[in-house]
């Protein structure tokens, strides 16, 4: 078994969407990014490549390179989920957080948990996307950036689908 944790945070700013595990949230706000931002999407790759020792999201999808302009998080995803197959492993379960002041997103978590089982070729229920505030507090809380993080369990082994 290899475990891994990922961690990612943008900037809220205007005239972006707002697209957290692959939804487009109705929101005044986005996400500044290279890519669509989507900070649970990156905390989950991250998780993914940190359980395999394979370094961090930028080593394998670089700010630097045009190709990952505004590119669509998901298909990042599905890109490190082959990864992890061509390494020998599949993935056991994701545990995952956004931490947001606002907007609520609790609407949306069945859809962002959808988005990355189909991505990965996983069952939903091996997938946790929670949501919570810090209660004003920090760059979180006085609504300038969203975070995530995400832990990760991989096994030796094919994926049973």
């Amino acid at each position: 078994m290899r475990i891994g944790s990922g961690y990612d945070v943008h900037r809220l700013v205007k005239n972006r969407p707002l697209i957290l595990g692959g939804v487009k949230i109705k929101h005044s706000l986005g996400l500044l990014g290279h890519s669509d931002a989507d900070v649970l999407v990156h905390a989950i790759m991250d998780a993914l490549l940190g359980a395999l020792a394979l370094g961090d999201l930028g080593k394998h999808f670089p700010d630097t390179d045009s190709a990952y302009k505004d590119s669509d998080s998901l298909l990042l995803l599905e890109k490190v989920g082959q990864l992890v197959a061509e390494k020998g492993y599949r993935i056991n379960n994701i545990d995952s957080t956004i931490i947001a002041q606002a907007p609520k997103l609790a609407p949306y978590i069945d859809s962002m948990v959808e988005n990355i089982s189909r991505t990965l070729g996983l069952s939903g229920n091996c997938i946790s996307v929670k949501a919570t505030t810090e209660e004003g507090l920090g760059f979180t809380g006085s609504e300038q950036g969203i975070a995530a993080n995400a832990v990760v369990s991989l096994l030796k082994g094919e994926i049973s689908r």
